[in-house]
């Protein structure tokens, strides 16, 4: 398994980097990592093109009233997220690859 990190500078410690050193040595990706991620592509972040809005769409449907709904409602959002979803996801990361390819991006 590899980690992806996002490369934003607030999650950047040094601290930050030893974890991930530890848990997913040599199998992360972003700076400094094993393979070098720009903070600045969320056009090729899925979690930046796909997962934060699937989960904001299904968690703020319905307005919640304490931080247990709201836990209820993240969690059935995961839950609800299927291979078939992931094959998109995947499918959408590889064309945005491709897109930049092709553009010598």
């Amino acid at each position: 398994m590899w980690y992806q990190h996002d490369g934003c500078p607030a999650h950047y410690a040094q601290q930050s980097r030893q974890v991930l050193r530890r848990l997913f040595p040599n199998r992360w990706i972003g700076r400094e990592g094993e393979i070098s991620w720009s903070a600045r592509l969320p056009d090729l972040t899925p979690f930046d093109y796909f997962l934060w809005r699937y989960l904001k769409n299904k968690v703020y449907r319905e307005p919640t009233t304490t931080p247990e709904d709201m836990r209820s409602w993240i969690i059935r959002a995961f839950n609800a997220i299927t291979e078939e979803i992931f094959q998109r996801v995947s499918l959408a990361l590889i064309n945005r690859l491709h897109t930049c390819i092709d553009h010598n991006e």
